[in-house]
């Protein structure tokens, strides 16, 4: 909390099977006085993967589908960009990251919310969205294909998946604080660090349907997450009723391989590392972890598990907090599996941020708000209604004085066109969207009309802003 000056956390550690520790520190929004407690609400993110995959299990277990049928017994509708690939995709690789979409593929669809794509506009947009490289070749991490498999669901089990969620997930194993969307009374809002602060960010109403909710929209209050990850460590014959042994070993066993990194090789002497359905898993030490992340603007969560010792952690963050949960989960992954280990959170701080810096010293980024406003005579040629094929339609129009881009179907997508040097460049009007991006324009060639591509300003940004994978063609004039 010190060393990152967090405005909330809440951790808990489970040795043996069972809950030993819990710590509660901050506030749910910043200078409110409201206490973080065990019963705060966080979003989980990318750790509703395995609640997900856990829905289709028990799905898997009732006889309702099978891991190896084909995506479009349940969706016919279901296209990727290769036709062999939509033939020959089985429910199970929506769930291991190695279709071939390029790593957060059609991630703009999900974030930032609110947005008006739905779930039916990701199934169909999948069709139109190129390949990163070979089907079932590597691990490249993405979201649509989670929010496909929540479509399955629904199909498979005959209701949304928001009612099946409860219904299969949430009810039998008592976690009543989790919800799919909207938190209800203790919430934890995301933060920003902005100037030394810690500034709310806005935090979308999630009343209705969550597009993105399969892949990484559930909130969870701490004695939740503990339930949930005893489940996994130390089963109750009841829990081991609501879900097979067999169907918990598919889950947390190696699908895709993953690339070893050398930090992970160093500080855990790692030899393999790999994707389940929904879940993580590396050597760690000699010790097999199992376990997963989640991220979203100004939300941070890990939870690890140690099948073997039934033992683990989880922590949930509402701020920024990239660094901190690195330096966080080593620091209690040693405690079980190197006590004797005494570098502790200030050595495995240092160590984060002298990486940090070399890598941002090799990637200068520009400084977007020292660009000059656009001039609206220079940009006169490139103005009018624009659209890619999987993310729908922009406007590069004027407003007021000033030349203007904005999405139709993501509100939080709009932002003043500027020059610098001699590129242009959006700066987003909502500084919680994030990176910016440059904007290249190409002229009407070979019977092909006007295109606009785009790409991150801050190369190293997260990829669920890839910019880079759309290309829109201008179809009108503005209105």
């Amino acid at each position: 909390m010190a060393r990152y000056h967090l405005p909330g956390i809440a951790v808990g550690v489970i040795e043996h099977g069972k809950v030993v520790y819990t710590a509660t520190r901050g506030e749910t929004v910043a200078g409110s006085g409201q206490h973080i407690t065990t019963q705060t609400q966080f979003k989980i993110a990318s750790n509703s993967k395995a609640m997900t995959t856990a829905l289709l299990a028990r799905l898997v277990d009732q006889g309702k589908l099978h891991w190896d049928d084909p995506v479009t017994k349940y969706l016919p509708d279901f296209r990727m960009y290769d036709a062999w690939v939509t033939t020959n995709m089985r429910v199970a690789d929506l769930l291991t990251h190695s279709s071939g979409l390029p790593e957060g593929g059609g991630d703009l669809m999900l974030w930032p919310e609110p947005n008006d794509f739905t779930r039916a506009d990701i199934v169909h947009s999948l069709r139109f969205i190129k390949p990163g490289y070979s089907f079932r070749s590597k691990y490249q991490y993405d979201n649509l294909l989670y929010v496909v498999a929540g479509e399955v669901a629904a199909a498979a089990g005959g209701a949304p998946y928001e009612t099946l969620m409860h219904r299969e997930v949430f009810e039998p194993l008592g976690l009543s604080r989790c919800v799919v969307g909207e938190g209800s009374g203790n919430v934890a809002q995301p933060h920003a660090r902005e100037d030394g602060r810690n500034i709310p960010l806005h935090d979308a109403s999630l009343a209705s349907v969550m597009t993105s909710a399969p892949a990484g929209g559930i909130r969870c209050d701490l004695d939740d997450m503990l339930r949930w990850a005893r489940n996994w460590l130390a089963p109750t014959p009841a829990q081991l009723q609501w879900l097979s042994a067999q169907q918990r070993r598919v889950l947390q066993s190696p699908q895709m391989l993953i690339p070893v990194s050398e930090q992970r090789q160093s500080w855990d002497h790692a030899h393999v590392m790999a994707y389940g359905y929904g879940w993580r898993m590396a050597d760690a030490d000699g010790v097999w972890t199992v376990w997963h992340t989640g991220t979203l603007n100004g939300m941070y969560s890990e939870l690890m598990l140690l099948p073997d010792r039934q033992s683990g952690f989880v922590f949930m963050i509402n701020g920024e907090a990239e660094d901190a949960r690195t330096v966080l989960s080593e620091v209690l992954l040693k405690h079980f599996t190197t006590p004797g280990d005494t570098r502790g959170v200030a050595w495995y701080a240092d160590a984060v941020e002298h990486a940090g810096k070399e890598q941002r010293a090799h990637a200068a980024v520009p400084d977007s708000a020292a660009a000059k406003l656009a001039e609206v005579a220079a940009l006169a040629n490139w103005t009018g209604r624009y659209r890619d094929p999987w993310f729908g339609e922009i406007l590069l129009c004027t407003r007021g004085d000033r030349m203007h881009l904005a999405s139709t179907k993501s509100p939080r997508f709009s932002g003043e066109v500027r020059r610098l040097g001699k590129r242009y460049l959006v700066r987003w009007d909502d500084r919680s969207v994030s990176p910016d991006a440059w904007l290249d324009f190409h002229p009407a060639a070979s019977g092909q009309p006007v295109s606009l591509t785009m790409a991150k300003l801050d190369p190293q940004g997260d990829f669920s802003s890839d910019y880079e994978d759309l290309h829109f063609e201008r179809i009108g004039a503005c209105p």
